[in-house]
């Protein structure tokens, strides 16, 4: 996703606390002064600050996944019905405070946190944050907070209720239809935040900070050769949010490829071969999508589609597949030997570096950079799977991601720079370190990884 320049805010700084202001800030992040009491200064053309220099994140606490850099109430962004989200307050602890009156917005609240559906109920009259137009005030629950609630749920448990407790006030439980008895507010739904762990591979999904929903997919197996190897396998599919339902086009394809691959494994089928048949069951799926229209769509919108990224770890082999710019990495345990990177995009910034226009950092810093030139679907120019085979000579672990994550650690010595030592034994720990490091640095996109430990196979006895 490409990210573009704002302009910023009229005041520049918040009169009241001389907090640095950003393009459409209602109210001071630090203080809450209502920004819309200020007198605004005489300047009827605003210079626009170019390029935007975004800082890079501080170091992190090891021992933590969630040290904030960003707050979810300090980035634009839009909820699902396309209103403008409030900036929340939020404390030096990281958990956001209660708006100040006059804070809310008139549409409703939003919230753009990964862990919260920004589309909630209003409360019952004469509940507290109540403002005199009848609306009711609430505020986006963090992610960075999201443990206060185990607690709660401790008690909720051992009071005979195993419902959920609400994200948002910590003491409501969610009703069957996903709101929260106390606040009303809606709880985050499964998709925004998904999680699966195998003994040979892990995998995490987050909708990130800025998108309403989650349009990535990912589906991880283990299976087993024909000899009784085993094999591990990762596919992760990033829907194309300029088409139509790339949700749905990002699980079709991860479904149709998991399937493929589950079933040509154990038959005997090359790995490599496997991997081709599964891109190729994965685009029959998204096509037909756009066969099947959805109620309402127009005829001529866009047609589903999604990218591809896969690898299978077996009987010493490593596989990799895709279609798009999803791409799959090498970190090896010995972090004195070099990491790599295994796929090429399918890219406009790979496109002027293949063909010596351009530097990697020209193209990439090139707003056409992210402008993709292969994906699955039923109007994609020509399938072309891309799939490669790969014999390591020392353990390590398979990193499969969406650009949501390496946009924050583009190079194979950054994304080894940022895994976990102890990745290969605790791969789902390591994958929600890697989500918590794109979230820390803004998360712009939706977030999608899978790990893969590779080890060595055991020569078998003369």
């Amino acid at each position: 996703m490409s990210l573009k320049p704002k302009p910023p805010h009229p005041l520049g700084t918040c009169p009241e606390c001389a907090e640095p202001l950003e393009s459409g800030d209602k109210f001071c992040g630090a203080c809450g002064y209502d920004l819309s009491e200020a007198e605004l200064p005489d300047r009827p053309t605003v210079p626009i600050a170019l390029p935007v220099d975004w800082p890079e994140a501080p170091p992190r606490d090891p021992n933590s996944l969630t040290t904030a850099t960003q707050h979810p109430g300090e980035l634009p962004g839009t909820d699902s019905g396309g209103r403008d989200l409030p900036t929340i307050p939020v404390r030096t602890d990281g958990v956001p405070e209660a708006a100040p009156a006059g804070a809310a917005d008139p549409a409703g609240p939003g919230a753009p946190a990964a862990t919260a559906d920004p589309a909630g109920p209003a409360a019952p009259a004469g509940a507290t944050g109540e403002h005199g137009d009848g609306d009711f005030t609430l505020p986006a629950p963090d992610p960075r907070a999201a443990l206060v609630a185990e607690p709660a749920a401790a008690v909720s448990a051992s009071a005979g209720d195993d419902r959920k407790v609400c994200v948002a006030c910590r003491t409501g439980r969610v009703d069957g239809d996903g709101y929260c008895e106390h606040c009303g507010h809606a709880q985050p739904r499964d998709r925004d935040h998904m999680e699966e762990e195998l003994p040979a591979v892990a995998a995490v999904s987050d909708r990130g900070l800025r998108h309403h929903r989650n349009e990535d997919s990912f589906a991880v197996a283990s299976a087993a050769l024909p000899g009784g190897a085993p094999a591990a396998l990762a596919v992760v599919c990033d829907g194309v949010s300029s088409a139509t339902r790339p949700d749905e086009a990002s699980a079709a394809a991860a479904t149709a490829a998991r399937t493929t691959l589950l079933a040509a494994l154990p038959q005997g089928t090359h790995p490599q071969q496997a991997m081709q048949e599964a891109i190729v069951a994965a685009a029959d799926a998204v096509t037909a999508l756009a066969e099947r229209p959805a109620a309402g769509e127009r005829e001529h919108q866009n047609s589903p589609a999604c990218t591809i990224v896969s690898a299978i770890v077996a009987d010493g082999l490593l596989i990799v597949g895709w279609v798009g710019d999803s791409r799959a990495y090498w970190v090896p345990d010995d972090r004195g030997t070099p990491p790599a990177r295994l796929t090429e995009d399918d890219s406009w910034a790979a496109q002027m570096v293949a063909a010596g226009l351009m530097t990697e950092a020209q193209a990439y810093a090139d707003e056409r950079a992210h402008a993709i030139t292969g994906w699955l679907g039923a109007d994609s120019y020509e399938l072309e799977p891309h799939t490669a085979a790969f014999k390591p000579d020392r353990p390590g672990v398979v990193v499969v991601c969406t650009d949501g994550l390496w946009n924050y650690a583009e190079g194979a010595e950054d994304m080894a720079r940022i895994m976990p030592a102890d990745a290969a034994e605790r791969p789902l720990h390591a994958a929600q370190v890697l989500v918590g490091h794109a979230l820390d640095g803004g998360g712009h996109d939706n977030i999608t990884v899978a790990l893969l430990p590779f080890a060595l196979p055991v020569p078998s006895a003369p």
